[in-house]
């Protein structure tokens, strides 16, 4: 898990009138990486709605190779920045599968001053982990979805699979004789995997790698067979014939890929997105969420942004405050059931 610190270089927050010295934007990375730190000093001053207090503080800033969740946090925080007149300066903060940022986050004076790039990770980390000290759905509000992007089951070419009832039909006829790639236990891929396997009974060998890089070349080799591959780092190799794609994992076809159909259309039911969005701790005034929501909105109905986004493979996402909440709601007992039926646990 990545954490992001946005430090807030102005007098006011628009028509909300607060002065803000320091925001945290907390994310999970999709692949670790080294940090380097900068420390930058600001000292600001002013006023702020409800009863929040003015801050002097220095603030640490640190980069690292830039995952998708990375780059989400600085869309978002670059839009709010030019929209509201502050500057956003972000810090990463890995750990414990992103539930160190979430409990940072959660634990949080609820000022308006801190917020979490949140996401499907925290859907199924909340009954992933057994020993967290928040509860995600009571101690985090909802702000604002963000972006939403699925995954693409491919196969390597030796294997005889067509389709997905092939697939399926190939992996019963010879039980775990298949291997199937992921990045590690608790990744989208891996989350794909088991509701796949739990909705059509086939029995492969799961073979966890650190990371999406490392998986994905070891599938372009044929070490391991299946995947559900990330569509921006696959979609060249299923256009060079070096990947075969069966299936996308959203509820729709994918517009670059339009004549590969659905994992749905042959799995009923069967869809699996990986979700951002923006949260803040419990009780954070009604006034801040609006304005934030609103911000983020108006950004997600942007064409720069949207562009952006997809260029990432990802789609905007934008909702209202009651949908974002039932997402939450529903991911989260959405994959629980996945997650106790296969009796998974985080290492």
């Amino acid at each position: 898990m990545r954490a992001y610190e946005l430090s807030l270089k102005s007098e006011n927050f628009s028509d909300l009138r607060i002065s803000v010295s320091a925001l945290y934007l907390l994310a999970a990375p999709s692949t670790p990486s080294e940090a380097v730190d900068d420390v930058i000093e600001h000292a600001r001053s002013g006023e702020r709605q409800a009863h929040a207090e003015i801050k002097d503080k220095i603030d640490k800033f640190k980069t690292a190779k830039a995952g998708s969740s990375d780059i989400t946090a600085r869309l978002i925080g670059q839009w709010l920045s030019e929209h509201l007149g502050q500057q956003f300066v972000i810090e990463s903060r890995p750990g414990a599968g992103g539930n160190l940022a979430t409990e940072a986050v959660a634990k949080a004076t609820p000022d308006g001053y801190t917020l979490l790039l949140t996401g499907s990770s925290d859907a199924w980390n909340a009954t992933l982990y057994g020993n967290l000290k928040f509860d995600y759905i009571r101690d985090i509000v909802p702000i604002a979805s963000v972006s939403r992007g699925m995954d693409v089951l491919v196969v390597h070419p030796s294997v005889p699979a067509k389709s997905v009832p092939e697939l399926i039909a190939y992996a019963k006829a010879h039980p775990g004789r298949l291997t199937i790639a992921s990045s590690g236990v608790g990744s989208g891929p891996y989350m794909y995997w088991e509701l796949f396997r739990s909705m059509t009974g086939v029995d492969m060998l799961h073979v966890p790698y650190r990371g999406g890089g490392p998986a994905l070349t070891d599938l372009l080799g044929g070490q391991v067979q299946v995947s559900f591959s990330a569509v921006i780092a696959s979609i060249q190799y299923i256009r060079d014939g070096k990947l075969r794609p069966l299936g996308v994992t959203g509820s729709t076809r994918l517009g670059v890929l339009p004549d590969i159909p659905t994992v749905g259309e042959f799995v009923r039911g069967y869809e699996a997105t990986t979700w951002f969005g923006v949260g803040a701790p419990k009780n954070t005034p009604v006034a801040i969420v609006d304005k934030l929501h609103d911000e983020i909105n108006e950004g997600l109905a942007d064409a720069g942004l949207k562009m952006r986004f997809a260029e990432l493979g990802d789609a905007v996402f934008a909702s209202s405050l009651p949908d974002v909440a039932k997402l939450i709601v529903e991911d989260t007992e959405k994959w629980a059931k996945v997650i106790k039926s296969a009796g998974i646990k985080a290492n």
